[in-house]
């Protein structure tokens, strides 16, 4: 599940070039930030929820992933179990490959740059359904809107 600017589909084609697209999905317990090293993370947080976007992914693709994520030096992978859908809508629970920075959990203001990049992703992931209680309370806290929006 991709969480950060790995969200959208043309990122992820270019570091996943076999992947499919299967949809919004959620995990229960686990918080986005942003963490000091400027990129989204992942953070335990009992009662918080993280949504992201459902790739399937060949052993070709997750090799790529895995290189372009920093494994095992800046990002880790973790299998965890997500649920497709929203919680308004649940769907069918599956586990699915996340990466997650284990080294730095504290939150910190994202850079320019990556703000830039995580609007475009915002607006692609309303498109899919992404809640926008979750966009407002979670990646808003760290992402402002663009000014002209």
């Amino acid at each position: 599940m991709g969480y950060g600017g790995g969200m959208v589909p043309r990122q992820v084609g270019t570091h996943a070039p076999d992947n499919q697209f299967i949809g919004l999905a959620f995990l229960e317990g686990w918080k986005w930030i942003i963490s000091r090293r400027g990129y989204a993370n992942l953070v335990q947080s009992p009662g918080d929820v993280v949504y992201g976007l459902v790739y399937t992914v060949s052993s070709s693709d997750e090799a790529n992933l895995d290189v372009f994520e920093g494994v095992p030096n800046m990002y880790s992978k973790f299998y965890l179990n997500i649920t497709m859908g929203t919680q308004e809508k649940p769907g069918t629970r599956h586990r699915s490959l996340l990466y997650i920075d284990g080294n730095f959990k504290d939150p910190a203001p994202a850079p320019q740059d990556y703000i830039v990049r995580m609007n475009e992703v915002i607006e692609e992931c309303r498109k899919l359904g992404m809640p926008e209680g979750y966009i407002e309370t979670y990646l808003r806290t760290f992402i402002p809107p663009p000014a002209d929006a």
